[in-house]
């Protein structure tokens, strides 16, 4: 980042990536505080409006540069705000950027999405789908390499939708692991089941480099919900999905994401999400209750009582969180080969958290697992 440039970041990994982006734009002489704005939910923008205010208060001397998503989709929010001297409301362009977190690299090779799902404003906020050409994919990602990244996450907004003139998700990936053979590991964010192309199953097989992780987004697993969701995948087809890839790649770890509550949803309903944990033998899940977003079909449906939703997603946590301990348990008395982070914690290539204590950020090393202590594994060194 540059030194006369702050940069306060809610939201998602793609976020980040802009957030480094805006901070180099806008490195010069005066210091300045950029908000880089999310819009997923009401309360992610509260807290970035509430944020200028105060940073306002704290700094009023500092230039404060508003962006994001619901700065986009709202920007008469942010310009009536003391203290905003700019709000950025135009569109991201279609290239590749990274944004460095230790070291790991999150690269963002596609941006905007096509789909209207009846609970997300984020389209208005990302506009169109567009992918980022593949050499500057490339291009960026050996950069990273050289400055010493040993894994690279794949991100954008709908991270399977990448289409750059006929190349898709999975031969990018191929693409990259062949041009760039120094690169330990490569790591796909969040994906849209119904979209993964058969190169990327291929891929998952045979590219020992490809973390075997992925993270799905699901949001429920009831097919009349899926369809006032307008979400483009079945029950059955997800659970397919896993099993392809599991028949494919047997170590991989699934995470899903979820959407409790959602209008109209009965507890029969809620019970077949539930059901997914087990039959797409799910491991790491992130929950929400529904949450209604103004300017958004779903808004307008037959809203679920919200504490209802909040004891739903109460158990749905705990389905995952006992998931989570089962394969934890099963990693007991395995050497695996762990990329150290800050504060004495490391990552599996599957995902899986590790506490290794004692050793420097940065670097891969071979660990015992001797237990768990349900949230991440505990680990000897030898």
């Amino acid at each position: 980042m540059a030194r006369n440039v702050e940069v306060v970041t809610f939201g998602c990994r793609l976020n980040m990536v802009d957030s480094e982006e805006l901070a180099r734009r806008h490195e010069g002489e005066r210091e300045t505080i950029i908000v880089n704005t999310c819009a997923v939910t009401g309360e992610a923008t509260r807290q970035a409006r509430q944020a200028i205010r105060r940073l306002h208060r704290e700094r009023p001397e500092a230039e404060i540069v508003v962006a994001g998503c619901a700065a986009r989709i709202d920007p008469q929010a942010f310009t009536s705000i003391e203290g905003v001297s700019r709000v950025i409301a135009e569109q991201a362009q279609n290239r590749a950027a990274a944004a460095e977190e230790g070291t790991r690299a999150f690269l963002a090779i596609q941006n905007g999405c096509d789909h209207s799902c009846t609970f997300c404003i984020i389209p208005l906020g990302r506009g169109a789908s567009r992918s980022a050409p593949p050499q500057e994919i490339v291009a960026q990602a050996r950069a990273l390499v050289e400055r010493g990244k040993q894994e690279i996450a794949l991100t954008g907004v709908d991270l399977t939708s990448y289409d750059a003139d006929g190349l898709r998700l999975g031969g990018l990936v191929r693409l990259l692991l062949r041009e760039i053979p120094d690169l330990p590991r490569l790591r796909l964010s969040s994906i849209d089941c119904i979209e993964a192309d058969d190169d990327l199953i291929v891929a998952a097989a045979e590219e020992e480099r490809l973390c075997p992780h992925l993270h799905l987004s699901l949001q429920a697993g009831d097919d009349l919900i899926l369809k006032r969701m307008k979400r483009r995948h079945s029950r059955a087809e997800a659970i397919r999905f896993c099993g392809e890839l599991r028949d494919a790649r047997p170590d991989i770890v699934f995470g899903a994401d979820f959407i409790t509550g959602f209008p109209t949803e009965t507890e029969e309903m809620f019970t077949r999400t539930l059901g997914l944990v087990e039959e797409c033998g799910l491991t790491h899940l992130h929950v929400f209750p529904f949450s209604p977003r103004p300017g958004t079909p779903a808004a307008r449906m037959p809203q679920v009582a919200r504490e209802v939703a909040k004891e739903r997603a109460a158990r749905l946590r705990e389905a995952g969180d006992a998931a989570l301990a089962r394969h934890l348990d099963r990693q007991k008395g395995k050497r695996l080969r762990l990329l150290t982070e800050r504060g004495g914690m490391a990552r599996a290539a599957d995902f899986t958290p590790a506490r290794t204590p004692g050793v420097a950020a940065g670097v891969m090393i071979d660990a015992l697992v001797t237990g768990h202590d349900g949230r991440a594994l505990e680990t000897a060194r030898g």
